[in-house]
Parts: C-alpha cells; sequence; structure tokens
C-alpha cells in the first residue's frame, strides 16, 4: 500500500452520496503515525486531495515534511505575508495586516490547525462590541464584514497549503440597507469655494487650496478613485492631448485605463505644476488628508443627510456615476470607472434610476383640493 492515498469513508458516501461527501487524504508520517485531511467534496475536493496527496509524497520522498498541526499562527503569518500580501495592492495588503491583527489580539492562535468556526464566531462576537471611530458608536457592521472577507481568504490560502482541516465557515453580518449618498452639484460648489481654507499639502509651490480644487475636480469629473488619483504619475499625464492613465497597480480593476480629460479639469491641473514623481503629492498622512476634507466640508457649511457627520471621497465618485448614469452607455461607464465585474457597474446604474423612478411614481395629493375642504370646515 503506498503511504499517501486519497478516499472517501464509506458511511459517508451512503448516507451523503458520493458527490457530496468529502474527500480525504491519508498518509503515514516520517514517525509512522497514520494521519487524514479532508478536503472538502465534489470534483474540487477531489482535487484538492489529488494535489494535497502528490505534495505530501513528494515531502515524505525528499524529508522535508513538517507536520502541519505544528504550524503556529507567527510562522504562518510570516510566510503568508512574504508569499502573498507582498504581491498585493497596498490597499489590500494594509487592510489584510490590520484584519490578521484583530483576530491575533481577539483570539490569540497557538497553532493554525487549530482555528475553528468556533474561534470565527467568537471574533465577530468580541469586535461587536468594541469601540468604533466616532465617540460612542461601535465596530460597524460593514468594518467587520470586511475584516471577514480578508481573514476568509487567509483561511482559504492556508487551507491550500495543507495547513488547516478545513475552511471555517464564516458568518457575515447582516447591514442594513442605507441610501446612497452622492455630493449633489450645489454642495460640491460650496466645497470648491472654500478649498483656500485648507493648510495642507504644505510646502509646494502652489497653495494649498489649488491643491485641493484640481482633485476634486478631478474626481468629480472622473469618478476615479482617491487612491488611484493619489499614485497619478506626472508620466502618464498629458495636459496637451487631455489624457490621463491610471496604472493596472494602482487600480482595482488591475489594468491600464487611458481616460479623456474634460478642459475644465486640464485647466485645474495646470494650475499645480510640479517637478515631483506625482500629479498630486500628499506629505501629511492619510488620516490627515480626510481631516482636511472634512473641515474643507465644515468651512463651507455643508451636511450630508441625517445619520452621515461629512462627505467621504466615495461620495464624489457616486455622485460622478450617478449624474452621468443616463448620459454615458453601460459599458462606457463601466470602463471609465473601471470596474472589474460589470455587475458592480449594474448596481450603480440600478441605485441611480430607481431613485429617479421611486420618485416619478410618487403619489401626488391634490393640495388644492385638500386647502379649500379644509377652509369650508374651518368656516
Amino acid at each position: 500500500m503506498s503511504n499517501v492515498w486519497i478516499y472517501q469513508r464509506p458511511q459517508q458516501v451512503r448516507t451523503m452520496g458520493e458527490d457530496v461527501a468529502p474527500w480525504y487524504v491519508g498518509y503515514y508520517d516520517p514517525n509512522g503515525k497514520r494521519k487524514g485531511k479532508s478536503c472538502g467534496s465534489g470534483p474540487k475536493g477531489k482535487q484538492n486531495a489529488c494535489k494535497l496527496a502528490d505534495r505530501i509524497k513528494a515531502q515524505l520522498l525528499t524529508g522535508t515534511y513538517n507536520d502541519p498541526s505544528k504550524k503556529t499562527w507567527a510562522d504562518f503569518r510570516q510566510e503568508y505575508e512574504s508569499k502573498v500580501l507582498a504581491g498585493a495592492k497596498p490597499q489590500t495588503r494594509r487592510l489584510t495586516l490590520d484584519a490578521l491583527d484583530h483576530f491575533e489580539r481577539v483570539i490569540k492562535p497557538a497553532r493554525v490547525y487549530g482555528i475553528k468556526t468556533a474561534d470565527v464566531d467568537g471574533y465577530v462576537a468580541v469586535r461587536r462590541g468594541e469601540r468604533g471611530k466616532q465617540p460612542g458608536e461601535t465596530v460597524s457592521l460593514a468594518t467587520i464584514n470586511k475584516e471577514l472577507r480578508h481573514l476568509r481568504a487567509a483561511f482559504r490560502k492556508a487551507f491550500k497549503w495543507g495547513l488547516m482541516p478545513e475552511v471555517p465557515d464564516f458568518a457575515f453580518q447582516r447591514e442594513a440597507r442605507k441610501l446612497p449618498v452622492i455630493i449633489p452639484p450645489d454642495h460640491f460648489a460650496a466645497v470648491y469655494q472654500k478649498c483656500d481654507d485648507a493648510t495642507r499639502p504644505a510646502g509646494l509651490a502652489y497653495p494649498p487650496g489649488d491643491w485641493w480644487r484640481a482633485l476634486l475636480v478631478f474626481a468629480y469629473m472622473t469618478g476615479w478613485r482617491i487612491s488611484e488619483m493619489l499614485r497619478l504619475r506626472r508620466e502618464d499625464l498629458d495636459l496637451n492631448e487631455g489624457r490621463a492613465v491610471t496604472r493596472a497597480a494602482d487600480n482595482k480593476a488591475g489594468r491600464d485605463e487611458a481616460v479623456t480629460l474634460h478642459p475644465i479639469v486640464v485647466e485645474r491641473l495646470r494650475a499645480i505644476p510640479s517637478f515631483g514623481p506625482t500629479v498630486f503629492p500628499w506629505n501629511s498622512s492619510e488620516r490627515e488628508l480626510y481631516t482636511q476634507f472634512e473641515m474643507i466640508q465644515k468651512a463651507a457649511g455643508v451636511r450630508p443627510p441625517p445619520g452621515k457627520s461629512h462627505y467621504t471621497f466615495h461620495d464624489l465618485r457616486r455622485a460622478f456615476a450617478t449624474m452621468n448614469v443616463d448620459r454615458l452607455s453601460a459599458e462606457a461607464l463601466q470602463a471609465l470607472m473601471r470596474h472589474k465585474s460589470y455587475l458592480t457597474t449594474q448596481r450603480y446604474i440600478a441605485m441611480a434610476r430607481r431613485m429617479d423612478e421611486a420618485v416619478a411614481e410618487l403619489y401626488v395629493p391634490d393640495l388644492k383640493a385638500t386647502l379649500a375642504k379644509t377652509q369650508r370646515h374651518a368656516t
């Protein structure tokens, strides 16, 4: 008999069916101890089992086998960061590290092999009760779900590496559906007029107000994400042709995209000349960027709808989509917003049209007749 084999347990096949019964890899470790690992069910489970069996067989033959059940959390993190996160985009890397830090702080895992669904559920229970960004608030469900997505990706990789017997279940939190928020034109104009109240970025060849006016106009009329704008390089901007290129490494779509700029955008960009590598140099912290944006809004005296203390950069992006949904084809809108999936673009389109249709279909009372009736009763 081979020292490595794949199998399904007969009793599971009889009760669950061959297609849904889990596949396992069985083998004897160097000490002669019999081991077994579950690899999931169906064709995918069998494929995972075959791959794992080949890997374990090679490790046993070359003497490089290490018992995965003894892999520490610290060792896994180091390996995951060097092999996976090192090649990830900066934003993905930062968010993943934050999620791993929180999980490590809350659960204090010793070994990767021992992480179970109960640990994930316990993590969620603790995070739901922890203090959020705003005083008196707890961590939002959206933040928890974002952390869970990054943790799931890490644990799936651990499973593929043979470090976990199975991927824990992830119970994502049900978020309340909120009305989408955009910065309406009158609020944008008010904010634009108060850009001179900004104090940063400092030390440039032009005042901070010019920097903010260029950034806000660029965002409002291109729909670019704030991360894409801050990474836009001078070499990828041609003001004479009115074109800008966002690179695959700098956007979520993972592809280069050239965009034609409106003359108003070009005019604002000409006001911030620089010999630096980026179009929008920012020499302060990320937090200060959002603080400055919020300060300008307060100076302008604008406030978003109830439930939100201030507008975000994504509200500018959402405004671009909403106001151009009937001016552009769906394909053009997807290209301009660099959505990886057309389904994402469809959600923006549906959101904008749903709001318009809802207002158009509202019941309109006969106010004149009602007012006349009220006045007759009063007399």
